[in-house]
C-alpha cells in the first residue's frame, strides 16, 4: 500500500520539480533536466513563457469564471481566430482532450440525427489510437489495458488495423457514423498516416455520407512545423478535437467543426462548467499570439531539420541500441531495439526527459520554442544515454 492519500494510478518516476525556464527543468536538489517531454507535448512554449505568464496574471488580476450562462468575450476571439486558422466554422471549449473528443463523438452522431439517420451512431478507429480515458475513449481507443476492468466496453466503435483500408471498407456499414483518426499517432509510437491513406479517408466519407474526424490533441498547434498536421497532407476534417499545446501548460481543449458538421448542436445539447473560462482563453489567446507569429512555424521546422539530422547520427552510431527514428517536426520518437523504458531511463539519467509511448518507441516532444543550443546539448544527452546502455548490456540489446 502507498502511503500517499493519491491514487496509485501513475508510475512516477521519483523526481520532483521546483521550477522551470525555457526548455529546463529544475528539480528540488537543483539539478538540472533538459524537458523534451514537454508534459507530454503540452508546454508547447516551454516553460515561464513571458508571454503567457503575463497573460494569464493579468487576466487573474480580473476574473477568473463566470460560466457559459454568459458571454466570454476572450472565447469568442479565440474562436474567430482558430476558424481563420483552420478548416472549421465553429468551435466548443473544453478543458482536456478526452472532453475534446467526447464533443467530436457527440457532434458526428447528432450530425447524423438531424438529418435524417438516427441509426449511424457506430464511428470507425484505428489499432494504436489513444484519444483519451472516459469510458467512450477508451473505447474508441480500443487498446485491452486500458478497457480491462470497466465494465462492457461503450457500444459504437469499430476498431480496424492501422493502414488497413480492405479492412476498413468492410467496416462501413449502414449504422456507421463517421471515421476518427490521428493524422500522426504519439501515443501509438509516433506512426505518421500516409496521406495517400487520408485521402481515401476523406473519399470514403464524402462517398458514404461519414464525417471525417481528426484527432490533433497531441500533433496539432504548430508541432509537426504546420498549424494542424494534416495540412502536410492538404486532406481536411469535418471535425477536429485539439487541446494540449493550445493551452501552452494551462489545461484547455477544443473541438472545432464545419458548420454542417456542427449543425445539430444547439442550445441545451452539450455543455460545460469550466470549458472556455476566463482564464483559460487569455493563455490560449496569448499561444496563437506567438505560434502565429510570421516565421515562428519556418523556425519549427528548420529546428526540427536539426535535431532529427542529430538523431539520425546517433542512430547510425549506435544500431544495437536505436533501430529508427520517426515522426514529423518536433513530434518524434526512437524506437529502442532494447526496452523503450530503460532507454528512457538512460536519458533521464543523462540529464534529458522524454516519454516512453507504445510500438517500444520514446517520444521526444521538446518544445516549440527549443533553440539550436538546446537541441545541442539534447543530442549530447541522447548519445550519453544511448552510449550508456551500449555500453551496459550490448549482448542484451543486439
Amino acid at each position: 500500500m502507498s502511503s500517499s492519500a493519491l491514487y496509485d494510478t501513475f508510475a512516477r518516476a521519483p523526481l520532483a520539480f521546483e521550477r522551470g525556464e525555457g526548455s529546463w527543468l529544475i528539480a528540488q536538489d537543483g539539478t538540472r533536466y533538459l524537458d523534451f517531454g514537454s508534459g507530454i507535448a503540452v508546454t508547447s512554449l516551454g516553460h515561464g513563457h513571458p508571454h503567457l505568464v503575463a497573460a494569464l496574471t493579468e487576466q487573474a488580476g480580473k476574473l477568473w469564471h463566470v460560466s457559459n450562462l454568459y458571454e466570454i468575450p476572450g472565447q469568442r476571439r479565440l474562436g474567430e481566430r482558430l476558424a481563420a486558422s483552420s478548416f472549421a466554422d465553429r468551435v466548443f471549449f473544453t478543458n482536456s482532450g478526452a472532453e475534446a473528443l467526447e464533443c467530436a463523438i457527440k457532434t458526428a452522431r447528432r450530425y447524423q440525427y438531424v438529418n435524417g439517420h438516427p441509426e449511424r451512431f457506430r464511428i470507425v478507429t484505428f489499432e494504436g489510437a489513444f484519444h483519451g480515458r472516459t469510458l467512450a475513449t477508451i473505447a474508441a481507443g480500443g487498446q485491452q489495458k486500458y478497457l480491462e476492468g470497466f465494465g462492457p466496453k461503450v457500444e459504437g466503435f469499430d476498431q480496424v488495423p492501422f493502414g488497413d483500408l480492405d479492412a476498413l471498407q468492410k467496416a462501413i456499414g449502414p449504422e456507421t457514423a463517421a471515421l476518427l483518426i490521428e493524422p500522426l499517432q504519439g501515443e501509438g509510437g509516433i506512426r505518421v498516416v500516409p496521406t495517400a491513406f487520408l485521402r481515401r479517408l476523406r473519399e470514403l466519407c464524402d462517398r458514404h455520407g461519414l464525417l471525417l474526424i481528426f484527432d490533433e490533441v497531441q500533433s496539432g498547434v504548430g508541432r509537426t512545423g504546420k498549424l494542424w498536421a494534416h495540412e502536410w497532407s492538404g486532406v481536411s476534417p469535418d471535425i477536429m478535437a485539439i487541446a494540449k499545446g493550445i493551452g501552452g501548460g494551462f489545461p484547455m481543449g477544443a473541438c472545432l467543426a464545419t458548420e454542417a458538421a456542427a449543425s445539430g448542436m444547439t442550445p441545451g445539447v452539450h455543455g460545460t462548467t469550466f470549458g472556455g473560462n476566463p482564464l483559460a482563453m487569455a493563455v490560449g489567446n496569448a499561444v496563437l499570439d506567438v505560434v502565429l507569429e510570421d516565421g515562428f512555424l519556418d523556425e519549427v521546422g528548420r529546428k526540427a531539420l536539426l535535431f532529427k539530422q542529430g538523431l539520425a547520427e546517433i542512430a547510425d552510431a549506435f544500431p544495437s541500441v536505436i533501430e529508427e527514428i520517426r515522426g514529423e517536426g518536433l513530434l518524434l520518437g526512437i524506437k529502442a531495439r532494447g526496452s523503450n523504458t530503460a532507454l528512457t531511463q538512460a536519458l533521464r539519467t543523462a540529464g534529458l526527459l522524454a516519454v516512453p509511448a507504445g510500438d517500444n518507441v520514446v517520444r521526444l516532444l521538446p518544445p516549440l520554442t527549443v533553440t539550436d543550443e538546446d537541441i545541442r546539448a539534447g543530442l549530447e544527452r541522447i548519445r550519453a544515454g544511448a552510449e550508456a546502455l551500449a555500453a551496459a548490456a550490448p549482448q542484451a540489446v543486439n
